[in-house]
């Protein structure tokens, strides 16, 4: 058993009181708050990390998704936004699909489309952005 030290005389024959002293306790537990202060932050800017690798890992596949959908469907070609349904809650999409014009591209132009996607969650405010070109010919 650990007791403070004291300045009482042992009783007869006991030898010297053995304990720490309350410098050593308050050095000790100073030691400790600041440790544990350490850990606490690191596991807190782990858990941030966390969120934000994972946001930046599903929205890329996401929009992917989105834009496959968007080949694979004549009838999606269309500016517009919505969600990923219960699979993904909380990550919507927008689109906006527009003509482009280059004197260079002659007839190709007019089957060629701008498109912009953002992803976004909707707990954090994150954000993922796409631009892409793609020939879309019209709907027939």
């Amino acid at each position: 058993m650990w007791v403070l030290r004291s300045n009482r005389p042992s009783p007869a024959g006991a030898g010297p009181c053995r304990g720490f002293t309350l410098i050593e306790v308050i050095a000790a537990v100073s030691i400790i708050s600041i440790v544990l202060l350490a850990v606490y932050r690191l596991h807190a800017q782990t858990i941030s990390m966390n969120s934000a690798v994972r946001f930046y890992t599903i929205a890329p596949l996401l929009a992917q998704m989105r834009l496959a959908a968007i080949d694979t469907d004549p009838e999606g070609r269309e500016s517009g936004s919505g969600d990923f349904g219960e699979h993904f809650p909380g990550y919507a999409w927008e689109i906006t699909i527009e003509d482009t014009e280059s004197e260079n591209l002659g007839e190709i132009a007019a089957t060629l489309k701008k498109i912009d996607l953002v992803v976004s969650f909707a707990r954090d405010g994150s954000t993922y952005r796409v631009r892409t070109y793609r020939l879309m010919p019209e709907k027939g």
